[in-house]
């Protein structure tokens, strides 16, 4: 079914985009190009707009959409939306799309390319020779075929480089806990457990990583240390995942063979120790800058901001999608509920696994589809390198064989409405609280327990004898680490208990060792959750 045509909703593109991307909207909307405009025109003028189209150099503010009484969905021609006020947006029910995706290829493409150009010294040779010096000794490189190409984040674009490698005669070995056996299979690559097992066999390191408080200065002294003598880095992802003192020290020493840098920590780097350094080469993020991407871009924010103003699946919304009055007032409680068990199942699990979702009580007659999604974007929050969200949760989960199934049952045991998770031996119940929809964890293990879900917190199990609550609280205040609140539930048949904690703060890895050895405890878990501050 096409889309229909609109004449009365107007959209303003700010900033050049693809003339297909120009071409598709305007075969269905009035559209208005104001590539010239200036901040006070905009926002004098942005009032009579139903869609805004920009690229990165328009900054869609909280004021900004104030003045935009009929705005609609902003759509940001690339893949980031660092330059809209999304929470702004939001609060206005305004839909804000990206072009997620658009720009995979050419970053798949432009880390191949570093590969090749630092293998073979293409820039050096490149500028000695126009400089007047015929130096072909200088400049001898290596062949990639037979080479191991260590992927290091197994996402789309991971996924994306492998297979050109696998093209090139390379062996591939790739390691993210959050990709299925499955998909390794399918593509032919061999799934390292950790990544010191990448890091030993790969004569190249390519990485495709998030750049999240966990994968902050990822590749360090000690992952240096662990590649093989001569092992060549390849970074065209984001310049923070690489700690770079220990990368320039890595190449200096000669442990290093070389690296390929697309990315910094802060950009734009005109001066860096990595310039000049031998065997380095580097480009100023270079990764999605071809015409193709841009183009690309253009188009796929046109087809999104299209079906956001016509009542379409807008596949790349950054936001939560509109819902149904009716539905939203029983689903919208438990978004964040669903989000924080997500998160904390995947803590649990440790990796990937078929997750079963239970749904109970009246959540069991609605369209559970929405919390399904919330569900997977927890499970795969912070640990991809593309952002994640309620619309594409789902679709990224598929793209890593990651399987999910639900279940409906209409009477929910003890509450009004329940959510369960299931993957493995693992399983978890939560539900929300009071009028604040305060999610609350109700079950671990088979056993009955009460928490609110909070930052930071514990879940334990352990052989129930006396003395164990006292020696987790001695353990964690020994380290300085407050508890704000604990819950216990005991099952005589087997012998054993769970508990749960939240503390205040972060618990350092020592801690959590002492407390794993102490005697009669099965397993210890400690969550970092994102729950919103509302």
């Amino acid at each position: 079914m096409g889309t229909l045509a609109r004449a009365d909703l107007r959209v303003l593109v700010c900033e050049r985009i693809a003339d297909a991307g120009v071409e598709h909207l305007s075969n269905l909307f009035s559209v208005d190009l104001g590539l010239d405009w200036s901040k006070e025109e905009l926002e004098e003028r942005i009032g009579a707009y139903d869609a805004i189209v920009v690229r990165s150099a328009t900054k869609v503010t909280g004021d900004l959409i104030a003045r935009a009484e009929r705005l609609k969905v902003v759509g940001r021609a690339g893949t980031g939306v660092d330059n809209v006020d999304v929470p702004a947006a939001t609060r206005r029910g305004i839909v804000v799309c990206n072009a997620a995706g658009s720009n995979a290829l050419s970053a798949a493409e432009h880390a191949i390319a570093l590969m090749l150009a630092q293998a073979r010294n293409i820039p050096q040779a490149h500028s000695s020779l126009v400089a007047g010096r015929w130096e072909r000794s200088r400049f001898g490189g290596i062949e990639v075929t037979g080479k191991t190409l260590g992927v290091l984040g197994f996402g789309r674009i991971g996924q994306m480089v492998a297979e050109r490698a696998k093209g090139l005669g390379m062996h591939v070995v790739a390691y993210d806990p959050l990709v299925a056996e499955g998909r390794y299979r399918e593509l032919g690559v061999d799934k390292a457990d950790t990544p010191a097992d990448l890091y030993a066999v790969a004569d190249f390191v390519t990485l495709h990583l998030a750049s999240t408080p966990e994968t902050r200065g990822f590749v360090d002294a000690a992952a240096f240390a662990a590649m093989k003598p001569g092992a060549r880095l390849i970074n065209a992802a984001r310049g923070d995942v690489v700690d770079q003192d220990a990368l320039v020290e890595a190449l200096r020493s000669g442990h290093l063979g070389g690296a390929g840098i697309d990315v910094f920590p802060k950009e734009p780097t005109v001066e860096s120790p990595l310039f000049g350094l031998p065997g380095v080469v580097v480009t100023p993020h270079l990764g999605a800058s071809t015409e193709e991407a841009q183009d690309r871009a253009g188009i796929v924010v046109a087809e999104q901001v299209a079906a956001a103003l016509t009542g379409g699946v807008v596949t790349s919304a950054v936001n939560i999608p509109a819902v149904g009055p009716e539905a939203l007032e029983v689903l919208g409680p438990f978004l964040p509920l669903a989000k924080l068990l997500g998160q904390l199942l995947a803590v649990l699990v440790g990796g990937p696994a078929p997750v079963e979702i239970s749904y109970e009580g009246q959540l069991a007659s609605l369209d559970t589809r929405l919390l399904t999604s919330a569900v997977l974007e927890g499970v795969l929050h912070g640990r991809i390198e593309e952002p994640v969200n309620v619309v594409n949760a789902t679709s990224l989960a598929e793209e890593r064989g990651i399987e999910w199934s639900e279940i409906t049952i209409p009477r929910a045991r003890d509450y009004t409405n329940r959510l369960s998770l299931r993957a493995g031996d693992v399983a978890i119940s939560g539900t929300t609280v009071g009028t604040a929809a305060r999610p609350r964890l109700v079950e671990a293990f088979g056993q009955d327990i009460d928490i609110e879900l909070a930052p930071h917190i514990g879940l334990f199990r352990y052989l129930d004898i006396p003395g164990q609550i006292g020696r987790v609280g001695t353990i964690l205040g020994l380290a300085h680490v407050n508890i704000a609140s604990m819950a216990v539930s005991r099952s005589r048949a087997e012998g054993l208990a769970v508990m749960a904690v939240t503390v205040d703060s972060p618990v350092p890895p020592e801690t959590v060792r002492a407390i794993q050895h102490v005697e009669g405890f099965d397993r210890v878990w400690f969550a970092a959750l994102e729950v919103d501050s509302a």
